[in-house]
């Protein structure tokens, strides 16, 4: 039922993205052959959706299962039209957001009118806005090298073209902007009644044990034959030996950064195997199949050792976050909640792996904000693969193999370029490669050049 609807959906808002995309990057005379017809909800592993993460959906975003089927459909596909329309725009690209209880409406700002039509041609909404992505992220970094705890969370929102600072004391924004230099016109303050804090994790469920400590286990990895898992930073150092679940011996932190960014991974020992699964609810697997990196607005799901399994939205990539400790950059914000013990948790947009828990404020009962590590940087940083479901053979005997840069198990990030089968491509969505993902076959993930 769910792949029906993902090819149905999908079709038209994929086809035309990939027309724009291919005037836009090649001579119409120099036109490729069309790409395969492959979706993005196809590529993503859409159909994948286990039924207790449709549930969790149905449960905290007030779904039906058809809607919650159609929400993973839409917003595969606005991802992979973005990102096409991202490239095109270049420097005048503003962000693009998801909206509706199904994701089914996709708006791209640009900062050029000349932009609106075909924008409008992919069938999105377009909207011409002041600030372009870029200038206001370079703002952003400007007052992360300055941020205090005053003003410990600073993003761009993408909707409201601005640079958002949060204060735990009036008027810390402002004094952050002009000890900066920063346009205070750039900058919105908003009133955070507490500060984020990494949730620290001293006691709890699909949980990992450090003496007295506890974190939960983000993704499953591995490292050529040795296999872990990815989990937040400040859960451990270099050297920290872990307990699983069952308090049964379990691995050793290998490498950890936290602050700056809050990323580790735990080599395990004999005893453990990694597994292409996410604990979901009532201790249910989901299926892990990639880890494409979702828009803002789509939908995401986290799972903890202290609070289960919870469901909320994206708010904004590349957030800076200052805690006590100091700052980290990089991070997701978003609006499932979380509690102590959850940290380095996984979470999980339909079938794709997102990242690791850090922190955040409020909890499971109140509702609260938190924040996460995107899963790629940890991957790429300690050269690690993401424990997936896909499974290829690769070329059968006497096959011979395509040739060209593009390498599985190698992270890429948009707009990077690879040759294949004597053809180039652009990256346009980040993730890890895989096999199975050539750039022939994902044109949801690559374009032809």
């Amino acid at each position: 039922m769910l792949r029906r609807s993902a090819r149905a959906a999908g079709t038209a808002l994929a086809a035309a993205g990939l027309a724009l995309a291919g005037a836009q990057a090649v001579p119409a005379a120099a036109a490729p052959a069309p790409a395969p017809t492959r979706s993005a909800a196809d590529t993503l592993a859409v159909d994948a959706a286990r039924p207790e993460l449709l549930r969790a959906l149905q449960r905290d975003l007030g779904l039906t299962r058809p809607q919650a089927e159609r929400r993973l459909t839409n917003e595969a596909e606005a991802g992979a039209t973005a990102a096409r329309l991202r490239q095109g725009l270049g420097g005048a690209f503003a962000g693009a957001w998801v909206d509706g209880s199904e994701s089914a409406t996709l708006t791209v700002a640009t900062t050029r009118a000349a932009d609106l039509p075909a924008i409008r041609a992919t069938g999105a909404r377009a909207r011409l806005v002041t600030h372009g992505l870029t200038s206001l992220e370079s703002a952003k970094d400007t007052l992360d090298r300055a941020a205090t705890a005053e003003a410990p969370v600073r993003y761009v929102d993408v909707r409201a073209n601005r640079l958002v600072v949060e204060e735990t004391r009036p008027g810390a924004a402002a004094r952050l902007a002009a000890a900066t230099g920063v346009p205070r016109s750039l900058v919105q303050a908003v009133r955070a009644t507490e500060a984020p804090r990494p949730l620290y994790d001293i006691r709890g469920g699909d949980a990992y044990y450090m003496g007295g400590g506890r974190c939960s286990v983000g993704f499953p990895v591995t490292r050529g034959t040795t296999q872990g898992f990815a989990t937040a930073g400040h859960c451990g150092r270099a050297g920290t030996a872990t307990s699983g679940f069952n308090q049964v011996a379990q691995g050793t932190f290998q490498a950890s950064i936290f602050p700056g960014n809050d990323m580790a991974w735990v080599a395990a020992n004999s005893s453990w195997t990694a597994t292409p699964y996410v604990k979901g609810s009532g201790g249910a697997n989901v299926q892990v199949t990639g880890s494409v990196l979702q828009p803002v607005g789509s939908s995401v799901c986290r799972s903890g050792s202290t609070t289960g399994w919870h469901c909320g939205t994206i708010q904004q990539h590349n957030t800076s976050v200052t805690y006590q400790e100091g700052t980290v950059s990089g991070v997701t914000r978003t609006t499932v909640c979380a509690e102590p013990g959850d940290s380095g948790g996984s979470y999980i947009s339909g079938s794709q792996a997102q990242g690791v828990t850090s922190g955040g404020t409020g909890d499971c009962s109140s509702g609260g904000t938190t924040f996460f590590q995107p899963l790629n940087p940890i991957l790429q940083t300690y050269g690690l693969t993401l424990k997936t479901s896909g499974t290829d053979p690769g070329p059968g005997p006497g096959e011979p193999q395509p040739g060209g840069t593009w390498k599985a198990g190698t992270v890429y990030a948009a707009g990077d370029t690879v040759t294949y089968g004597g053809a180039s491509y652009r990256c346009l969505q980040g993730h890890q490669a895989q096999a199975g993902w050539e750039p022939p076959n994902v044109p949801a993930i690559w374009q032809r050049v």
